[in-house]
């Protein structure tokens, strides 16, 4: 299915050309095919980390285990570009707590260290299912004597229906390939050693059997959900439906994304409350120090959906009619803001990578007192907040309805937060 979708996809790519001039059911075709290629390329990245994965356990080494943390690091490259296919697109929202939710009490699912940080509120937050195959859930006995994709879907994540118990997806795959930072705010990231997977002798932590198992079982998950929305997004799928059966209804869905997850999400949840805060657990990749890669390509995604173009894994380039087309023919003055403005917020994400590239990693930047740190963050977040001012511009461009986009009390409310 992959190849087939991909070959429609370079089809396309090659009939569009430069400053096409758009109408509203071409702009939201194109932007199903770019779903389509996202969803695409991230189910080809999660198949390389579920192989990775698969030669980790069966050969338990340092070169295994950073090969297969290379490959959680090279799946998030084209996921976290569909991060903007949320907030406006209901099946979207409804499937993506089950890949990407955070942050985790990760002591549901593996060992912590002693004097860990407890969540007071979860009474699962010390479970570790790897150690415990069988427990009681609100009042019913599980058996997870075998651990499978079901077990971690059906009865673990989100158990008693507590967000913070995430069982599945790329942040549990991350903690079980990683372990936890408790650097704090220093320097490092997890230190997680292969033999922790080893079987018998030379085994470290005990069940390395069982974590093998839930390392493959949410592997396998992940590339099940995965193969879901990449066809849901392909074509005659439920997702490429819903935003092409009405143009205007797609448009506020493409506008919505990108307002939403700039502003909200990336500034609000994920930046600036951090910051707030001066705590690493609010870091997205808080395990692998991978968050400036996060942030960077979320900042790429909300732009490339505008601009109507993506970069593939590949290296091919899919573009077609845009956004930034339709509203260059109503106010062109607004199209050029929003796409300076777009390219100022991705050069200050980068910036941000480019610091832990160098060995200024992103929960260094999080310290109390650290004045650079927070020069870097606080320049990404008043950047993404300009741009979603003319997100809205774009929207009154277009004569659409206007939209609520999602909000964050450390950007809408600040003395909440501490409450």
């Amino acid at each position: 299915m992959t190849r087939l979708i991909s070959a429609a996809l370079v089809s396309t790519a090659l009939m569009a050309a430069p400053g096409f001039a758009a109408d509203p059911q071409a702009v939201v075709s194109h932007y199903a095919d770019l779903a389509a290629a996202k969803y695409a390329d991230s189910l080809t990245t999660a198949h390389r980390l579920q192989e990775a994965v698969a030669a980790l356990i069966a050969a338990p080494s340092d070169a295994t285990l950073a090969e297969a943390r290379a490959a959680w690091v090279a799946a998030r490259v084209p996921y976290q570009q569909t991060e903007v296919f949320r907030f406006g697109n209901a099946i979207v929202d409804d499937w993506e707590g089950r890949v990407n939710a955070w942050p985790l009490d990760e002591g549901l699912i593996d060992y912590v260290a002693t004097g860990s940080a407890v969540n007071e509120d979860n009474g699962l937050a010390t479970l570790n299912v790897i150690a415990t195959p069988a427990f009681t859930l609100s009042g019913r006995q599980i058996d997870a004597s075998v651990i499978t994709p079901e077990l971690i879907a059906d009865s673990l994540h989100e158990a008693d229906g507590i967000e913070a118990n995430v069982a599945s997806g790329y942040h549990a795959i991350e903690f079980l390939l990683w372990g936890q930072d408790l650097n704090g705010t220093g320097p490092g990231a997890g230190a997680r050693a292969f033999t922790d997977y080893l079987q018998g002798d030379g085994c470290t932590n005990g069940q390395c059997d069982r974590r093998a198992a839930y390392l493959m079982a949410a592997t396998d998950l992940l590339v099940s959900d995965l193969e879901f929305m990449a066809a849901a997004w392909a074509e005659g799928g439920e997702g490429r439906a819903a935003v092409t059966a009405d143009p205007q209804a797609g448009l506020l869905a493409m506008l919505t994304g990108m307002g939403s997850l700039s502003y909200g999400e990336q500034a609000g949840e994920r930046m600036k409350l951090g910051l707030m805060l001066n705590d690493p657990e609010e870091e997205h990749d808080c395990f692998s120090d991978n968050t400036h890669n996060s942030h960077y390509y979320d900042g790429i995604g909300i732009r490339n959906v505008y601009l109507g173009s993506y970069t593939r894994i590949d290296g091919t380039v899919l573009s077609g009619p845009s956004l930034s087309d339709l509203v260059a023919e109503a106010q062109p003055t607004v199209d050029a803001q929003l796409k300076a403005e777009l390219d100022a917020s991705v050069a200050a994400l980068a910036a941000i990578k480019a610091a832990a590239e160098g060995g200024f990693a992103y929960d260094q930047m999080l310290e109390p007192g650290n004045a650079e740190g927070e020069r870097l963050i606080l320049v990404a977040v008043d950047a993404l907040i300009t741009q979603t001012a003319s997100i809205e511009r774009a929207v009154g461009a277009l004569g659409l309805s206007q939209i609520d986009f999602e909000g964050s009390d450390s950007l809408d409310n600040p003395s909440a937060v501490f409450q």
